[in-house]
């Protein structure tokens, strides 16, 4: 008789135990991924970010190089050229 109520007891409070350690480990699996694709996001962020600063700095050289071309040919002043590239820099 004292098996019995033995294992009426035992087996489903180590079912128990076993159901929360899945569930454990199942939300470590979610988590995990989760957090890789959290990861792959902001990576393909910081491409996109460094992408547009590769071509803001393309275009900051062209438009220095236009301006420099009107300075040298003389449609534009060396004051007015100043004007022009510190508005540049600072935008």
């Amino acid at each position: 008789m004292e098996k019995i109520i033995f294992f009426g007891l035992v087996i489903p409070i180590m079912a128990y135990v076993l159901y929360l350690g899945g569930m454990a480990i199942m939300n470590g699996f979610k988590s995990k991924e989760a957090n890789r694709a959290e990861k792959e996001e902001a990576e393909s962020e910081g491409r996109e970010t460094s992408e547009t600063s590769d071509e803001q700095s393309s275009n900051l050289s062209d438009e220095l190089a236009k301006l420099n071309d009107l300075k040298e040919k003389g449609i534009i002043s060396q004051e007015e050229f100043e004007k022009a590239k510190n508005k540049l820099l600072n935008n």
